[in-house]
């Protein structure tokens, strides 16, 4: 799950079509199932058909992701070493982790120099990072409602705007 919503994660050959119908496909669905329609679900589908767009020059090495990955979710021990809990494992493009990490306040300006230094980001993950948070917008919206739709709607608008 991710919060108490389903999490599909039927493994997939294509990290693009595990992308569209098993993360945004199915957030859109659900969405659709709450009553949203029009623009929302219109954007959503742009979006879902230029997908590939957005990796054109990017070829993601599948990963074993946290999945949840935002400042709530971590923490030290006793000992100052770093403790990750509440997972959504599954596995994917590191850069949905990286993504998540910067969505709801982000983590230190360290912890991006130390992993940057480690395995640097992809010149177009500045895009795909909405992509990929997009996914948890969609998720809170389903959970919370809200102002989550008008961000979502701005986000994926932003984003076929990009990808043409």
């Amino acid at each position: 799950t991710i919060g108490s919503t389903a999490q599909v994660n039927s493994q997939r050959e294509h990290w693009l079509d595990f992308w569209r119908d098993q993360r945004l496909g199915f957030q859109l669905k659900l969405a659709r199932e709450k009553g949203v329609g029009g623009k929302f679900i219109s954007s959503g589908e742009s979006l879902i058909k230029i997908i590939d767009c957005l990796f054109e020059s990017y070829n993601p090495v599948p990963s074993l992701l946290h999945g949840d990955l935002w400042g709530g979710n971590y923490s030290t021990g006793s000992d100052g070493e770093p403790v990750i809990y509440d997972p959504a494992v599954y596995y994917g493009d590191r850069e949905a982790d990286i993504a998540m990490t910067e969505l709801f306040g982000g983590f230190g300006s360290d912890f991006y120099a130390a992993y940057n230094a480690i395995w640097p980001l992809d010149a177009g993950y500045s895009v795909r990072k909405d992509l990929y948070n997009l996914y948890h917008i969609i998720n809170h919206y389903n959970l919370f409602g809200g102002g989550y739709a008008s961000q979502a709607s701005a986000m994926m608008n932003s984003l076929v705007a990009q990808a043409h």
